[in-house]
């Protein structure tokens, strides 16, 4: 704008002023400007932004305003010295329309604005009144009057820019303090508070959106780990000491896990893992971590362990989906605590076809008509010396409508699993009650309680009613127990033995010598019977299974529990059992199991030699 309204006024004044004026200073203030928008017009850097160098740029640029405005207003008044009225009236005009132009180009730069506007006007001011020419006078309040005016606005103006910028900067802190909040809120609810490990949603997260991305050739592998043996130390040494336990283990995995895997807390004492890679090498990671995980921890003077076991889904082998994937996971771990405890379980076509039979065992048991389908058989309980029956043990029997014989083991699984374990055991007990009506006495029956009916107090309660409805000897009646059935929660299973001996009941403690603490359980529960797993039978033919026995034996003996060997199944084991100080036994050698009309039949016979012919 200075370097065409110079040009043009020089142009006016070509004929009338020297060269001097008309090219050379003209010439000199538009090469000046020029240079100056050369400078604003090369690209800015980061260092041009930084606080120091701006503002020394824009003290530069307010000096460089008066000096410029100076220079210009003083060229121009030399100018007016030259032509006629039409000249004198294009300087006035180019004062005034040079200086607002210049005020509203520094807008945003008001004191430069103001300086400019005072050196123009003020020389300009002075010009005019030492001319002493009306007009000019005139001319020059008339553009000082506008020129006060526009400054007023363009102050109030920059006010309200000041003003709106302010707002704008506080507004984006608030923005950036909320995102930030927000990603503090984010990170905390998928962070498990106690550990410090990504939590179940991050976990579940993450997985669906691996699934989301996941090309043709991805491989993963989703796996699931759960500790052994906390329970116990939380029980015992309270929730706090398990707490320091569980952030220990958090740390150890956190420390551990490569940075191709996720390690999360599920919950519990249950973690989740994602290695983005295939089964071996997770694997290989699974038994880093559950290593890390069994080594001891201090808590205060305290030391414990855990141990862990683990399992496996692999995608896409396994599944494709989270919840699929997961599953089946669970189902390998679930595996791996039943059959392989401590160990990792990959699941495989194996595991597949267990979930689809238990799935249709599920469905059977669901819809099964209990009364009809659920039977038991008996399997005597002799004498060695005389095989004179003392007794017999229920076994549980399941013919299905839909898939026919169907093993104890599994029915009692199944039951837990759809919640008819406590319906199951009382249509049994009945069915035990009835039996022992038609056995002549002093015969006693044995009943077998799982462990999720021992721990159930209602399913007790049951039983109790049901004992006392009817007109049986409680001293006739036996409950066999198993000690695995008893480490879930040994207060409660205590408590249960106890209420079922004071109905003057007997409590039997079978498959001795496979339980974790089966010393400590002879001490501690109220037992009468103490039955020796088949295991142990099958080592009498051995010097040294006959001395490991005999000790057996006379433990029992000296805690004065009767004592009765399972799994009799040749001549020979039966001598060995009486000559190791066993009065009772009880085996497929001496009879198997039969139904209750047969049991009747061959005690009416009263030959011992047709036990091992049912």
């Amino acid at each position: 704008m200075l370097s065409v309204n110079a040009a043009i006024l020089a142009y006016t004044h070509r004929a009338l002023a020297p060269r001097f004026l008309v090219l050379t200073v003209p010439a000199i203030l538009i090469t000046a400007c020029t240079l100056r928008m050369l400078m604003w017009m090369r690209p800015i850097s980061s260092a041009d932004l930084e606080v120091n160098v701006v503002r020394r740029r824009m003290h530069g640029t307010v000096a460089l305003a008066i000096v410029m405005s100076v220079a210009y207003v003083s060229w121009a008044l030399v100018l007016d010295g030259y032509g006629g009225p039409y000249e004198h009236g294009h300087v006035a005009i180019f004062v005034a329309v040079t200086v607002l132009g210049c005020i509203f180009c520094l807008t945003f730069l008001p004191l430069a604005a103001l300086l400019v506007a005072l050196s123009v006007l003020g020389t300009f001011l002075a010009y005019s009144f030492a001319q002493a020419t009306e007009v000019l006078i005139a001319i020059a309040l008339n553009i000082s009057l506008v020129t006060a005016v526009v400054l007023k606005i363009l102050r109030d103006y920059y006010g309200s820019f000041i003003s709106l910028e302010t707002s704008q900067r506080d507004l984006q802190n608030e923005r950036r303090q909320a995102q930030s909040l927000s990603e503090d809120n984010a990170r905390l609810a998928q962070t498990d508070a106690l550990t410090g490990l990504p939590n179940r949603r991050y976990f579940f997260s993450t997985l669906e959106g691996l699934l989301s991305r996941a090309g043709p050739r991805d491989v993963f592998t989703v796996g699931l780990i759960d500790l052994d043996r906390f329970k116990p130390i939380n029980d015992t040494h309270g929730h706090a000491h398990g707490d320091r336990l569980l952030r220990a283990i958090g740390q150890r995995m956190i420390n551990q896990c490569p940075p191709d895997t996720v390690v999360a807390r599920l919950g519990g004492d249950e973690f989740g893992l994602i290695v983005l890679d295939g089964p071996a090498k997770a694997e290989s990671i699974t038994q880093a971590l559950c290593q890390a995980i069994r080594e001891q921890v201090r808590i205060g003077d305290m030391v414990v362990s855990v141990g862990c076991s683990a399992g496996l889904a692999v995608f896409p082998e396994t599944g494709t989906s989270a919840d699929l994937l997961f599953d089946r996971a669970d189902f390998a771990l679930y595996h791996a605590k039943k059959e392989k405890r401590g160990q990792c379980v990959r699941f495989s076509d194996k595991l597949e076809r267990l979930i689809r039979s238990e799935q249709a065992i599920d469905a059977a048991l669901q819809a099964a008509d209990l009364r009809s389908e659920v039977s038991l058989v008996f399997q005597p309980i002799v004498g060695t010396d005389n095989l004179q029956p003392i007794g017999a043990e229920c076994l549980a029997r399941w013919t299905s409508r839909s898939l026919g014989q169907i093993s104890p083991e599994l029915l009692i699984a199944a039951a837990e699993r759809v919640g008819r374990a406590r319906e199951v055991a009382l249509v049994l007990f009945d069915q035990a009650i009835a039996a022992l009506a038609h056995l002549p006495a002093p015969m006693r029956i044995s009943f077998n309680l799982s462990g999720h009916n021992l721990c159930d107090v209602d399913t007790i309660t049951a039983l109790l009613d049901r004992l006392a409805a009817s007109r049986c000897e409680p001293s006739r009646l036996l409950f066999e127990i198993t000690e695995t059935s008893l480490i879930t929660d040994m207060e409660i299973a205590d408590a249960a033995l106890r209420r079922l001996r004071d109905t003057g009941a007997s409590i039997a403690l079978d498959d001795f010598g496979t339980g974790y603490s089966s010393l400590s359980s002879l001490h501690k529960l109220p037992l009468d019977v103490v039955k020796i797993d088949r295991s142990f039978a099958a080592r009498l033919d051995e010097a040294s299974g006959r001395r490991l026995i005999t000790a057996i034996r006379n433990l029992a003996r000296s805690l004065s529990l009767e004592c009765v060997i399972e799994g009799i199944e040749t001549e020979s084991q039966l001598i060995s059992a009486r000559l190791a100080g066993f009065s009772l036994a009880q085996g497929y050698f001496i009879a198997r199991p039969m139904t209750l009309d047969i049991l009747l039949e061959q005690l009416r016979q009263k030959h011992a030699e047709l036990w091992n012919a049912a």
